[in-house]
C-alpha cells in the first residue's frame, strides 16, 4: 500500500489521538470522515523524512516545500557550496546548538563533518564493547568458574544481537528520527553495561551483554543512513570511510584499554568504562547532533488508513476507496482496533521484510561477500586471544590487548586512505564513460566502485589470514602473525567500506534498511564464528582452520568482483524497476 499522505489536510494527530468512540452513530461516521478527508489527496512520501523533534514539529514542517530524496544517480554538488547556506526549518532542535535545515546537503561542510564525527564516535561503541572482554576472558572464566569456551558465548550473542536490533532500530528510525533512536539506544547502552558490570553469576553476564550490543548496534543501521543523509555522491566515499574510523578505532584501541583494565582493576572495570562512555555519547548526541532525516514515516496514519480500508473491503467485498458513510460506534471500535494491530505488525514484524532485499542480486551478493570478511575477522579475533595467551607465548592481559594492534592499525590507515581512492576511482569511470545530466554533472553507479581497489583487497586479506595462521601454528616470532595481521586490516576495510557504501547507493531511499540487512547477515555469522574457532583451533590448529577460512574467501571475492563487473549494471537497473512492487511498497 501507499505511503501516501498529507496530515496538512485532516488534523492526523488530533484524528488519532485516541478519542474514545462516540455514542452515537452521527459522531461515529463524522470521525471516518474527518480522518479519511485527509488521506485521499495525498503527496508522494517514500523519501527519507523529515527534521523534527516532536509531532507538532512534523506536521507543521510537511506544510513546506521539500526536495524529495536523490537516486542512485545521485549528480555532483554546485560549485561554490563551501559557503555557508543553511535554510533553517524550524527553530533549533530541542537542546542541540546545531539547527535544523530543510534539506541536510544544505548544511556547511564545517557542520557536516561535525555531523560525521559524531556518528563515527557513537559508532565505536558497539565494536568496543565486543573487544574489550577479549583480553579478560580467561580472568571472566575464572571468576564464573567456567571454561573459556562459555566465556566466548558472551561475545557471540552480543554479535547476534548486533544483528537483530538493527532491524528495529532502522524501522523506528524512520518514523521517530535518527537523533531520537541514538539518544534511546545509548540510555540503554548505560544502563546495560552496569548490569554487566555486577553481575553475579555468567548467565546474568551474558544476558546483560547481549542487550548492551543490541542497543549499541543502533549506529550499525543508522550511522550510514545519517552519513548519506549529508553527503552528496561524490564525497559520500570519503565520508563514509572517516564514519568507519569510529567502528574501528573501537577495536583498535579498545583490547588495550581492555588489557590495561582487566590486569589493574579487574574485568568487571572493562564494563564501567563502556557505560562512562556511553554517557558521554548521550551528552554529545543531545547538544551537538541535529536531526538529518528528511521526512518521517507516518507510521499512525498509514495505520489508520489500513484499518478503514480493511473494513470497508469486509464490507463491500471490493478494494475501491472507503465511502463515507455513516457509520455505527461498532464500526468505530473496529477501526480502532484494527488500527493497533497494524501499528503492532508495522512496528515489530514489518522491519524483518528487510531479508526480502536478499533477492535482488546486487544486493545478495554484496551482503554475501561483506559476511564472509567480517566473520572471518572474528575468527582472527577469538584466535588471537586463545593462541598467544598459552605456550609457546603465554602473555598476560595487557600484552594480548596490544596484539590486536596491527590489524587495527590496518583498518585505520585503510579507512583514511580508501574512502579517498573509491572517490578518484568512481570520478574516473564516470569521466571515462561519458556519463553527464544534463547540467555537465557526471553521474555515478554504485558497481564503479569494484575496480582494481576490489581486486587487490580481495587478494590481499586471504593471503593474510592464510600467513598468520600457519605462523601462528609454528610459534615462530610474533612479528610474523602481527605483519600479518595488518595487511588483514587494510585488505578487509576496502571491503567493508566499499560493501556498505554499494548498498546505501543501490537503495538509495531505504539507506539505513541496506545496512541493517548487511549487519544482520554478518553479525549471524560472526556470532557462529566465535562459537566454533576455539574449538576449530583445538582440533585442527591455526593453519589448517585459516587456510579453509583464506581459500573461501579468494573464491568469494574473485567470484563477487567478476559478476558485479559483468551484470551489476544490468542488475541495478531491473532492481529500480522491481523494488517497490517486490518490497509491497
Amino acid at each position: 500500500m501507499s505511503d501516501d499522505h498529507d496530515p496538512e489536510k485532516g488534523e492526523l494527530e488530533k484524528d488519532f489521538g485516541g478519542k474514545e468512540a462516540e455514542t452515537s452513530e452521527d459522531s461515529a461516521s463524522d470521525e471516518l470522515a474527518r480522518v479519511h478527508s485527509g488521506l485521499t489527496t495525498e503527496p508522494d512520501i517514500t523519501a527519507i523524512g523529515a527534521p523534527c523533534s516532536n509531532s507538532e514539529a512534523v506536521l507543521n514542517l510537511f506544510k513546506r516545500d521539500r526536495p524529495g530524496s536523490q537516486t542512485s544517480a545521485d549528480s555532483q554538488q554546485t560549485e561554490g557550496d563551501d559557503e555557508p547556506h543553511d535554510h533553517q526549518v524550524p527553530p533549533h532542535p530541542r537542546f542541540c546548538i546545531f539547527a535544523e535545515v530543510t534539506d541536510p546537503y544544505d548544511y556547511t561542510r564545517k557542520k557536516k563533518w561535525t555531523i560525521t564525527f559524531i556518528i563515527a564516535c557513537a559508532g565505536a561503541a558497539a565494536p568496543m564493547g565486543s573487544s574489550l572482554i577479549l583480553p579478560a576472558l580467561r580472568d571472566i572464566a575464572t571468576t564464573f568458574q567456567v571454561t573459556e569456551t562459555v566465556v566466548n558465548l558472551s561475545i557471540a550473542f552480543y554479535m547476534l544481537s548486533m544483528s537483530i536490533f538493527p532491524l528495529w532500530w532502522s524501522s523506528f528510525s524512520e518514523t521517530l528520527g535518527r537523533r531520537n533512536i541514538y539518544l534511546a539506544s545509548f540510555v540503554l547502552f548505560v544502563v546495560f553495561n552496569i548490569l554487566a558490570a555486577v553481575s553475579s553469576d555468567i548467565a546474568m553476564f551474558i544476558v546483560m551483554r547481549c542487550l548492551s550490543g543490541g542497543a549499541a548496534a543502533s549506529v550499525q543501521a543508522v550511522g550510514a543512513g545519517t552519513v548519506a543523509d549529508i553527503w552528496e555522491v561524490k564525497e559520500r566515499g570519503r565520508a563514509m570511510g572517516i564514519f568507519y574510523l569510529g567502528p574501528l578505532c573501537g577495536p583498535l584501541l579498545s583490547p588495550i584499554i581492555g588489557g590495561a583494565l582487566a590486569q589493574s582493576l579487574g574485568w568487571r572495570s572493562t564494563q564501567y568504562f563502556l557505560a562512562i562512555f556511553g554517557a558521554l555519547l548521550c551528552v554529545l548526541i543531545l547538544f551537538c547532533l541535529p536531526e538529518t532525516l528528511r521526512r518521517r514515516r507516518p507510521l499512525v496514519a498509514e495505520a489508520e488508513q489500513e484499518a478503514i480500508e480493511a473494513i470497508e473491503v469486509e464490507k463491500s467485498g471490493a478494494t475501491a476507496r472507503p465511502t463515507l458513510t455513516r457509520t455505527a460506534t461498532t464500526k468505530s471500535v473496529q477501526v480502532k482496533t484494527k488500527k493497533y494491530l497494524a501499528l503492532l505488525r508495522r512496528a515489530f514484524l514489518d522491519p524483518l521484510r528487510i531479508i526480502l532485499y536478499l533477492q535482488f542480486p546486487a544486493v545478495a551478493i554484496s551482503v554475501y561477500y561483506a559476511t564472509v570478511t567480517f566473520m572471518s575477522l572474528y575468527m582472527l579475533n577469538i584466535s588471537i586471544q586463545q593462541t598467544f595467551s598459552i605456550a609457546p607465548y603465554t602473555y598476560d592481559s595487557t600484552i594480548i590487548g596490544l596484539l590486536f594492534l596491527p590489524n587495527s592499525l590496518g583498518y585505520f590507515l585503510s579507512s583514511i586512505f580508501g574512502g579517498r581512492w573509491v572517490d578518484a576511482i568512481m570520478h574516473r569511470e564516470a569521466q571515462a564513460a561519458g556519463r553527464y545530466d544534463a547540467d555537465g554533472k557526471l553521474l555515478f553507479r554504485p558497481e564503479d566502485r569494484m575496480k582494481e581497489n576490489a581486486w587487490i583487497a580481495a587478494a590481499l586479506w586471504p593471503a593474510a589470514i592464510i600467513t598468520y595462521g600457519w605462523t601462528a601454528e609454528y610459534g615462530v616470532s610474533i612479528a610474523g602473525p602481527m605483519v600479518a595481521n595488518f595487511f588483514f586490516g587494510v585488505g578487509s576495510m576496502l571491503i567493508f567500506a566499499m560493501a556498505t557504501t554499494m548498498l546505501t547507493e543501490f537503495l538509495p531511499r531505504k539507506a539505513s534498511n541496506g545496512v541493517a540487512l548487511n549487519n544482520f547477515v554478518r553479525n549471524i555469522f560472526s556470532c557462529v564464528g566465535c562459537i566454533i574457532t576455539a574449538p576449530l583451533v583445538d582440533a585442527i590448529g591455526n593453519g589448517a582452520l585459516f587456510t579453509i577460512v583464506g581459500g573461501v574467501a579468494l573464491v568469494s571475492g574473485f567470484v563477487t568482483i567478476s559478476a558485479m563487473k559483468r551484470f551489476g549494471g544490468r542488475w541495478r537497473v531491473s532492481m529500480d524497476q522491481r523494488i517497490e512492487k517486490a518490497m509491497g511498497d
